[in-house]
């Protein structure tokens, strides 16, 4: 619910219960989507993940950062242009992410294979390329992971053509708390400022990152966890993981 004064500290009040809901998720959810994600990495698949607008956050902090799992591929739209070979301006269509035929494209540059796992993350998850990857993706036998807010999407209509959203194709989905509308403050005017998503899906991800590793951990295994590039060996120590995946996996600004 929306707070009437907007200052740092109301911010962080409204936010403090959001992240205590999200956090309940620890013994569900989350382990069955670090359940997932492990079966894939034993059998030799890979973490994709995609999201589209402010929800590439989380396939950034999954995907490709410092204490996080190297098996680890980030789909985004712009790989259209990057790996695809499409004109830049392409990109300056605001409404990009709610066209469903971009997603088989974006599918078929990742080439996934059987075994991979896919994490969407998508705050509404009703928009068209939301929703057409997840359905590819499951077409295709994937495990799927949605990070989503459920309160959201339960106040919003499928901007797909099968009238789905993404909480109806995943195999788990993980709530990031958000209000309808993402921001939390009223303004005296009118509307709502300072938004949550963003902060509560990095936490989801951590979580079900500290998860995955535990079980491997627990198992004997070593992670295959990357290093920061600004430790000493930090380079030598992540290129010499991401040889194994080479060809799968995409570093790209």
């Amino acid at each position: 619910m929306a707070i009437a004064t907007v200052s740092a500290e109301t911010y962080l009040g409204a936010l403090t219960p959001i992240i205590d809901k999200v956090t309940k998720q620890s013994s569900g959810p989350i382990q069955q989507a670090a359940d997932l994600v492990v079966a894939a990495l034993r059998s030799d698949g890979i973490v994709q993940t995609f999201g589209s607008g402010h929800s590439e956050a989380l396939a950034m902090e999954i995907a490709g950062r410092a204490g996080g799992l190297v098996p680890t591929n980030r789909i985004s739209l712009r790989d259209v242009v990057i790996f695809g070979g499409e004109p830049p301006d392409v990109l300056g269509d605001s409404t990009l992410e709610r066209d469903p035929s971009i997603a088989q494209r974006l599918y078929d540059l990742a080439a996934p294979r059987p075994h991979d796992v896919f994490v969407i993350a998508s705050n509404s998850g009703v928009n068209g390329s939301i929703v057409e990857m997840a359905r590819i993706v499951k077409q295709h036998g994937h495990s799927l992971i949605g990070v989503t807010s459920l309160i959201q999407t339960a106040g919003v209509e499928s901007r797909h053509p099968s009238g789905t959203k993404l909480i109806d194709h995943a195999d788990v989905v993980l709530d990031n708390g958000a209000p309808y509308g993402d921001a939390v403050l009223d303004l005296p005017g009118g509307g709502t400022v300072c938004a949550v998503s963003s902060i509560t899906a990095a936490l989801v991800a951590q979580m079900l990152g500290a998860e995955i590793v535990r079980r491997l951990v627990d198992a004997g295994e070593t992670p295959p966890v990357y290093l920061s590039t600004n430790v000493p060996g930090g380079d030598e120590h992540n290129h010499a993981l991401e040889q194994r995946y080479a060809g799968r996996i995409r570093r790209t600004a």
